[in-house]
């Protein structure tokens, strides 16, 4: 477990679409879709390596997943976090993700937060797995609420999704 650095980006952006390729798997049309969605752009993971907020778990040297996070109303809100299919079943989703909560707890941050899929076994019931709850409509803060309306604008059905939130 590493910060990522400027040399994996295009590692990261493999794993990003080779990850999203199992929304396919799913008999739902709105999920199935999101394989298709493009992986973050250069620019922006340029810029998001220049804040610490990505890091890469590596297997045999090589980059086998990554998590990408930022600050959100006062927590760490992961964006994506994504492990290599080849490399699945072998903790680093879990290692990335105690990697955005030992952040927030450095940074003095209240916890961590994500927007996943309600009912994709590798979504939310991963990190229900890993300590994370439901939030509920009242607990969402004003950026939750921006980010949820963002998904729904860039084709995400708000009824499939959940915002949830984790303790540090």
């Amino acid at each position: 477990m590493r910060p990522a650095t400027a040399a994996d980006i295009d590692a990261i952006r493999a794993i990003g679409v080779a990850a999203g390729e199992r929304f396919r798997e799913s008999d739902d049309p709105r999920i199935a879709d999101r394989a298709d969605d493009p992986p973050f752009d250069v620019d922006e993971l340029a810029a998001l390596l220049e804040g610490g907020a990505v890091w890469v778990a590596e297997v045999g040297g090589a980059v086998g997943g990554f998590l990408v996070a930022e600050v959100l109303d006062g927590r760490v809100h992961v964006e994506e976090v994504s492990v290599r299919p080849e490399a699945e079943g072998r903790g680093l989703g879990s290692a990335l993700l105690e990697a955005a909560a030992d952040w927030a707890r450095t940074e003095g941050l209240d916890g961590v937060t994500l927007t996943t899929f309600r009912d994709v076994p590798w979504n939310a019931p991963f990190y229900e797995r890993r300590g994370f709850r439901v939030l509920a409509e009242t607990e969402l803060t004003d950026g939750l609420v921006a980010r949820r309306a963002a998904e729904a604008a860039a084709g995400l059905d708000p009824d499939l999704r959940v915002v949830m939130h984790r303790d540090t």
